[in-house]
């Protein structure tokens, strides 16, 4: 890679870091990934649209694909179980990169149900990168181009660091929204504790054990038993 190319994609990764930090937006997923994707298809070369596959407990979903047709062919990989967003997700080679130089060229060996159906919606090349994200999470960003033989090493390079620099974000945001969550949760849980140390004057531990007595015996989530005293509470006030 030439020097000016070089300065020219630590700028574009830069920027990108730049525009989606400054949002604020990493406690929001979907805002993140929605950013992610439009800053990758505007950074890698020859890259005309895209889309995130994310498999999360044995779901596999389509999140912020940049057109429909993106949205229907992340999808059809889904459901076939073929194409270069599945291969990079659940058997990526060592650099994490699965390139199809020439859709219309692709032989039955590699994607036969996939691979005519991306060329009719009017993709003929496509790179897709493994994310690697939080446990139990399996991802890949993936690159759509109209003209075939674009994602050359320079444009892999970029996707490739690109991933990296994805995925971390994506980590982020998953654990904030993890901390957001557990910090919601605590605050629920002690709440509840408030309510009945007052409604029966008991201690905090004795307020717990209360709680987690109900949580076994109704066979809900200690959580959830604090959430309904709470809203029970308020509801009568």
């Amino acid at each position: 890679m030439q020097p000016e190319h070089t300065d020219q994609l630590i700028t574009s990764l830069r920027t990108a870091a730049q525009r989606i930090t400054g949002t604020r937006s990493l406690t929001d997923l979907e805002a993140t990934l929605d950013q992610i994707m439009a800053a990758a298809v505007d950074t890698v070369p020859g890259a005309d649209a895209g889309g995130i596959s994310l498999t999360e407990q044995n779901r596999v979903s389509s999140r912020a694909p940049t057109s429909e047709d993106v949205r229907k062919l992340d999808e059809l990989q889904n459901s076939l179980h073929e194409g270069p967003c599945i291969t990079a997700a659940e058997d990526p080679p060592p650099t994490g990169l699965v390139v199809a130089d020439d859709l219309a060229d692709e032989d039955a060996t590699r994607w036969p149900d996939f691979a005519p159906a991306a060329v009719e919606a009017g993709y003929r090349a496509m790179c897709s990168t493994e994310l690697s994200t939080a446990p139990g999470w399996r991802a890949a960003l993936n690159l759509y181009a109209a003209q075939p033989h674009v994602f050359d090493l320079s444009a892999q390079l970029t996707a490739g660091l690109f991933g990296l620099h994805a995925a971390l974000l994506l980590y982020g945001a998953d654990q904030a929204s993890n901390l957001s969550r557990a910090l919601a949760t605590r605050d629920e849980i002690g709440q509840a504790k408030g309510i009945l140390r007052e409604r029966f004057n008991v201690g905090d531990t004795e307020a717990f054990q209360m709680l987690t007595s109900a949580s076994q015996d109704t066979h809900l989530k200690l959580v959830d038993v604090a959430r309904w005293l709470t809203t029970d509470t308020e509801r009568r006030e």
